[in-house]
């Protein structure tokens, strides 16, 4: 399919798009960790009117960075499939502990962003998916700038495991969009459809969000 030009045509698609679980779009937006996922949820849930956005590192933990798959379902999926508001668990990264907890409300588009949020136990259940177009090499690095020196003990241990994850369930193949940063402008995207292989340089649209990871 053609790729949206612009951000706000991307909403209108996601929008457009037949229901995926129960009543709700199910949108996954998946890629490398620090390859700006947060911040494209975040604008495409403010020009879909405030749609919700589940954060996959709220679902995850430390003895669970990748083993979600059957908290997700029964928490968050089972109860979107029926129309019904989505509770579970919040995870605190310092506290070690689900302290708080979420509500998700069955809203006509929800947004799914993390990483693994398009993997093959979910893809069923997601009208659209959308990966984050960065080499994992420059992804992994702006992460660890933004998290700084304190936290290099845990990407020590997510880089190992976000490899193995993807080796053995890659979702890029399967994005129906790739969302691309455009290196001579930071901050600007482009939309594009779905090719093979290794990122490359970017072409043709562009769609301006705000900076951010």
């Amino acid at each position: 399919m053609p790729a949206p030009r612009t951000l706000e045509a991307l909403a209108r698609h996601l929008s457009a798009l037949p229901a995926s679980c129960g009543p709700v779009r199910l949108v996954g937006v998946d890629g490398h960790a620090g390859s700006g996922k947060t911040t494209c949820a975040r604008q495409l849930a403010a020009l879909l009117e405030g749609a919700p956005v589940l954060h996959l590192d709220d679902v995850a933990c430390h003895e669970a960075l990748f083993d979600w798959t059957e908290r997700f379902t029964s928490q968050v999926l089972r109860p979107l499939e029926r129309g019904r508001s989505a509770r579970y668990g919040v995870y605190d990264w310092v506290a070690r502990s689900r302290t708080t907890q979420a509500v998700l409300p069955p809203a006509p588009v929800v947004l799914v962003e993390g990483v693994g949020a398009g993997r093959a136990a979910l893809r069923p259940s997601l009208a659209c998916l959308l990966w984050m177009d960065m080499p994992p090499e420059e992804a992994w690095r702006r992460g660890q700038e933004r998290d700084g020196p304190g936290q290099r003990g845990f990407w020590d241990r997510w880089i190992p495991a976000e490899r193995a994850h993807f080796a053995a369930d890659p979702s890029r193949p399967c994005a129906d969009f790739l969302v691309r940063e455009r290196r001579e402008r930071q901050g600007w995207y482009e939309v594009c459809g779905r090719t093979g292989g290794a990122p490359v340089s970017p072409v043709n649209m562009t769609l301006r969000i705000a900076q951010g990871g």
